[in-house]
């Protein structure tokens, strides 16, 4: 079934649509251009992840800068700025995020992704990293995943109500197993990712973990021992698990 949605995806790629670099000469210094995207975290997300972006778009020199150097500059390309594995990581967490804020720009400020199109916005709207064009589903799922760190899934933000908690600092290398340790406890502290119904003996998780399960059961024998894993209060092992619908809805700090 995978190999046919690749098959698909190949086919569908001449349909593609690169999104357009920023309107400026890309960023060649890498300190500044990630103190750049930790202006545009510190300033335009809010303490719930979510970001203004009306005000962004006012204001979007910085993540225009941070965006044009991901456009010419990665691990692919530039192996050499990204020497160990944790700084790789901390790119593609950062990379991701933004390129995903850029296309909610880019396609107008839609209110929610599944109106604007979820095959629209995630496989036929194309990005660039490190020179090389693709889609964010590409993106995620031919560079990021293999990279073989499941925890990847509580810090890469598509920019929707239902996705993990967008941090207002950036992923850095000196501290990434720090960040993604006490991104997935969040993540499963959160009573939106995880509902526990003792009269039906039902645990109700993120669909996030339906989406990539494999992921997940690498690590552990099933989605609650995972779960598990970065909770305080254990989930009991015995209770069916169902997951809770996905909210496409834009985390739009401004909306009303």
């Amino acid at each position: 079934m995978k190999r046919l949605v690749w098959i698909a995806l190949a086919l569908l790629a001449g349909c593609a649509q690169l999104v357009p670099a920023p309107q400026r000469e890309p960023e060649t210094d890498r300190a500044q251009a990630e103190a750049a995207w930790e202006r545009v975290l510190a300033r335009f997300v809010d303490e719930r992840g979510r970001v203004a972006f009306a005000a962004l778009e006012r204001e979007r020199a910085d993540l225009d800068r941070f965006v044009s150097w991901v456009y010419a500059t990665g691990p692919n390309n530039r192996p050499e700025l990204f020497p160990a594995r944790a700084e790789v990581l901390a790119y593609h967490l950062n990379a991701y995020n933004a390129l995903a804020m850029y296309g909610v720009l880019a396609a107008g400020g839609p209110r929610s992704l599944s109106e604007y199109g979820l095959f629209r916005f995630f496989v036929l709207r194309r990005v660039a990293v490190g020179g090389e064009a693709m889609s964010l589903y590409r993106y995620e799922n031919a560079v990021i995943r293999p990279l073989g760190e499941e925890r990847v899934h509580f810090a890469l933000n598509c920019m929707a109500v239902s996705c993990p908690r967008l941090p207002r600092t950036p992923f850095r290398a000196e501290s990434l197993e720090v960040s993604l340790a006490g991104e997935a406890r969040r993540f499963f502290a959160e009573p939106r990712n995880v509902e526990v119904d003792p009269a039906r003996r039902a645990v109700r998780l993120s669909a996030i973990l339906d989406f990539y399960p494999e992921d997940f059961l690498a690590k552990a024998p099933s989605l609650a021992a995972y779960a598990n894993r970065h909770r305080a209060s254990p989930l009991p092992a015995d209770y069916r698990v169902e997951f809770i619908p996905y909210d496409w809805t834009v985390a739009d700090a401004e909306a009303p």
